[in-house]
């Protein structure tokens, strides 16, 4: 058996969905960050356990989860109230035994807009760490999400889960990846110079997309090479009209982040031209 911990914040569009997907679970923790609508009513008609946890970062939150969450099994499964299981995912979690040898499982979502699954426009099979031995795994913070630390030991579930990614329109959507642009370009600033790229000829796909994502902040008219990419080299056009819809938000994302690049750079020259006339003359 494994135990499933749900994060929310006004999840009341969501959560019964997500909810549904884990009914054959003994054991359903929803962690909320301060909700203020019927969220905490629909957890507990479902049988979850309810716990309320300020919010600072995915990776506190989750390790909050893991830690103090009173668990009932050593093995979590992680999802967030816009997500659901597919019954083969339930399945193999149910039969995932207590492999000593792992600290955790990555599964990969398939990305549904509204209800059709754009596969090629959201480079599917991207793989999340999801599944995790809640005493031995570690999260860390990575740009606005999380991703498991590098020492980690890592296995692969075979079955995918739902991730209804649009279900607040795309209005919310672009406000909500403004942030996360904002987040992911501190992250590249702060980075130093070359560190990582070398993932670029890493056997690990995993590796290699990460380090490809690094090294797209260096590159010019990243909106528009962006577009390209995921439309016509990654096949998004395939998708239909979600996947251009979708391609187009992905485009307005990375503007978004080099406006933050921008923005930071600026921030960096000022405070440089401030520190330089606090220098005494000589």
């Amino acid at each position: 058996m494994f135990s499933v911990v749900i994060l929310t914040l006004n999840a009341e569009a969501t959560l019964p969905v997500c909810l549904a997907s884990v009914r054959g679970c003994d054991d359903i923790l929803v962690l909320d960050s301060g909700s203020t609508d019927r969220t905490p009513e629909i957890a507990r008609s479902h049988g979850a356990r309810w716990l309320v946890h300020p919010f600072e970062s995915f990776s506190l939150q989750r390790t909050y989860a893991d830690r103090h969450g009173g668990c009932r099994h050593a093995w979590a499964f992680h999802l967030d109230a816009d997500e659901e299981f597919t019954p083969e995912l339930f399945s193999e979690c149910m039969a995932w035994g207590d492999p000593a040898n792992l600290d955790g499982a990555m599964a990969a979502p398939r990305m549904m807009y509204g209800k059709k699954w754009i596969r090629h426009s959201t480079d599917y099979p991207v793989p999340q760490a999801r599944l995790v031995h809640r005493e031995r795994f570690r999260w860390v913070q990575s740009g606005h999400g999380q991703r498991e630390a590098p020492v980690m030991r890592m296995g692969r579930l075979r079955s995918d889960y739902l991730h209804h990614f649009m279900s607040a329109g795309e209005a919310a959507w672009l406000m909500k990846h403004r942030s996360y642009a904002r987040l992911e370009a501190e992250t590249h600033f702060l980075t130093p110079s070359g560190e990582g790229l070398a993932g670029l000829f890493s056997a690990d796909a995993i590796q290699r997309r990460r380090a490809l994502k690094r090294l797209s902040y260096r590159l010019p008219f990243r909106p528009a090479l962006r577009l390209v990419y995921q439309y016509l080299l990654r096949g998004g056009f395939l998708d239909g009209a979600q996947g251009w819809r979708y391609c187009r938000l992905l485009a307005r994302y990375e503007s978004f982040a080099s406006e933050a690049l921008r923005e930071l750079k600026a921030e960096r020259l000022k405070s440089a031209r401030i520190a330089s006339l606090k220098q005494p003359l000589r």
